[in-house]
């Protein structure tokens, strides 16, 4: 029952399955339930001003918000609410990236169902949470020599812009999506050209591909 869990939480990812599987696995802990669940960025934010919780599960990759920027709102919003990124993106591109926007940690969906509920209790404690793969990398790259990846240089914004860019969307489909005008994404994608040296869109789209930033 949900109002005997110590630990309450909120699952926002569009995909069905998803948050069943979720749902399934917390199902067996008796002290996380699950109070609350959206299928996009706008939902998940609406949601999360009507509900009492401690953790989101959120997604990165929503049909209409990148889960970033809903990051982002919700911890302005309710700074108390940790919040654990779940994505299949390569853990060395985002989830520094998601940490440093407020997450509490960086959780990838080819996870065991242990890891999920260690990182949500642990995250629930005000703990940090990052794999052991990624914990390992990140001791591995201190005592390396080497220039950032380009992409690494990029804002939040620049680089969703890129990620949108790169999925196929066009600049007038991102201004919308984002709510910006035309000419502000048009500025984005010639700053992200220009930083990361490249010359056209379809350069810009191998990059993102080769470097796993899109599916």
């Amino acid at each position: 029952m949900a109002e005997y869990a110590s630990i309450k939480l909120m699952i926002v990812d569009d995909r069905v399955v998803v948050r069943e599987g979720i749902k399934g696995i917390i199902a067996a802990a008796p002290d996380i339930a699950v109070v609350g669940e959206a299928s996009s960025g706008l939902d998940a934010v609406r949601l999360s001003r009507k509900l009492d919780y401690h953790v989101m599960v959120l997604d990165i990759a929503l049909p209409d918000k990148n889960g970033i920027e809903v990051l982002k709102q919700i911890k302005a919003e309710k700074p108390e609410v940790n919040v654990l990124m779940f994505s299949n993106f390569r853990e060395d591109q985002y989830a520094i990236r998601c940490l440093k926007a407020g997450a509490s940690g960086y959780l990838n969906e080819h996870c065991g169902s242990d890891e999920i509920l260690a990182a949500i209790r642990q995250v629930s404690n005000g703990l940090k949470y990052i794999s052991t793969a990624l914990a390992q990398e990140l001791a591995n790259n201190l005592n390396q020599e080497h220039e950032d990846e380009p992409h690494k240089t990029l804002s939040d914004r620049e680089f969703q812009t890129l990620t949108m860019i790169a999925s196929g969307k066009s600049v007038s489909d991102i201004a919308k999506e984002l709510s910006l005008s035309v000419k502000t994404i048009s500025e984005y994608r010639a700053r992200i050209l220009l930083k990361m040296k490249l010359r056209h869109n379809a350069e810009l789209t191998h990059y993102a591909i080769k470097n796993q930033l899109v599916d």
